[in-house]
């Protein structure tokens, strides 16, 4: 079991990081017309709510995805949790006893 978790755990951790990295390189890509319009007087104070309104709405969607993948973790972890409790253990085969290696 504790294999299992260890692996259920590196998962949502690769998720997690991954979301992450995505999420710095929407926002950066997102930027980059946003700075060529933020070099138009007129325009500045505008675009600057623009970046603020647009960094808040994919950092929402971002942080849905991490939010996803931690109960996703959980119900994982809850399901590997009752599996090992419903698993009937393993009888281990009992090696010859002295009778049987007396008699061959």
């Amino acid at each position: 079991m504790s294999e299992r978790k260890d692996i259920a755990d590196l998962v949502q951790e690769a998720i997690d990081r991954g979301a992450t990295t995505a999420e710095d390189i929407h926002k950066s890509i997102a930027n980059l017309p946003l700075k060529m319009l933020e070099e138009i007087e007129v325009l500045r104070k505008p675009v600057r709510e623009v970046r603020r309104v647009q960094d808040r709405s994919i950092g929402a969607v971002y942080d849905l995805i991490r939010q996803i993948n931690e109960r996703v973790a959980k119900l994982a972890s809850d399901m590997l949790r009752k599996r090992k409790a419903t698993t009937p253990r393993r009888k281990v085969a009992a090696g010859p006893t002295r009778a049987s290696r007396a008699r061959a």
